[in-house]
């Protein structure tokens, strides 16, 4: 091989495997049309209905929400409630909020699982499939909203989450949350019709809400997004995430991988062919000739 067609071919190995990559992204664009929740924080009275409901529909913990006396504290979630609702002490009284998995346009999550086991559905959830996992929890730490738990206590352990009750969606039912809440605070709907009626309620009562849709943008979207009277730092919300989706602060490094892992081999066998080893197949080569004793003759 000589040094042009090393070259070449180093080359078109580097542009197909990147090519490849880009092609492989597009197929797993997230549709426009996708469905989740708005959460309307002046409505919530923090009856916790909705943690009742999300712990008999998955199994886990139902909380005895009269004595547990939960609200005077601040908790996150667990491989044992999936959503929680708490306290904010505010300059307009104590607000109520839902906190759950997200379900991001471009989950981290999502992007970081190297098998598919944490996957982005069509319809906007975001799910765990057992059968694909290998443990490694790139997941947990790849979540903006610090949302996938790990099951320590099981000898076969699960990652767990919300997953907008995915099965009631694909039987035509809303989520168990949604369907408990007394006050409407959750609507269940497409995310363009959510985004629709958040923003008719802000310009119909502009002194009600603070000009802002928590999850319109943070990350790059969310399918759970949220209205409030307050701004949202003084309800636990991360402000800091950006517009930018967290997949993107890795596709270009995630990009070049295949390239490197063609181009290399491909740059060592042209380097070798180009050089020569220098040496003849049996330069160096000693015959010995051992007698009993181990004296060479």
């Amino acid at each position: 091989m000589d040094r042009r067609g090393f070259l070449k071919s180093t080359l078109i190995a580097s542009t197909a495997a990147l090519a490849g990559s880009e092609a492989q992204a597009d197929e797993t664009q997230i549709p426009e049309e996708m469905v989740g929740v708005l959460v309307d924080t002046t409505r919530c009275i923090g009856c916790r209905a909705c943690e009742v409901a999300c712990g008999e529909q998955n199994g886990l913990l139902v909380p005895d929400v009269l004595n547990d006396g939960a609200l005077e504290s601040h908790r996150d979630t667990s491989d044992k409630q999936f959503m929680v609702v708490n306290k904010y002490e505010t300059d307009k009284g104590n607000v109520f909020v839902k906190k759950q998995c997200m379900h991001c346009y471009q989950a981290g999550c999502a992007a970081a699982c190297p098998t598919e086991a944490m996957h982005k559905n069509s319809q906007g959830p975001v799910t765990w499939d057992g059968d694909k996992c290998i443990g490694c929890r790139y997941c947990m730490i790849s979540c903006p909203f610090d949302i996938p738990k790990f099951e320590y206590g099981e000898w076969n352990p699960k990652i767990v989450k919300c997953t907008l009750c995915f099965d009631r969606l694909e039987a035509g039912k809303k989520p168990a949350c949604v369907e408990a809440c007394p006050t409407d605070t959750l609507m269940f709907g497409s995310m363009v019709k959510n985004l629709e009626v958040a923003r008719h309620r802000i310009y119909s009562h502009p002194d009600k809400y603070v000009h802002q849709i928590y999850g319109e943008h943070e990350a790059g979207g969310t399918a759970y997004i949220y209205l409030s009277a307050v701004p949202f730092d003084q309800l636990g919300f991360r402000t800091d995430l950006g517009r930018t989706p967290y997949p993107e602060y890795t596709r270009e490094f995630l990009y070049a991988v295949p390239a490197v892992l063609f181009s290399v081999p491909a740059f060592l066998l042209g380097l070798n062919a180009l050089t020569g080893n220098g040496k003849s197949d049996n330069e160096g080569d000693r015959d010995f000739d051992y007698s009993d004793d181990g004296e060479e003759q």
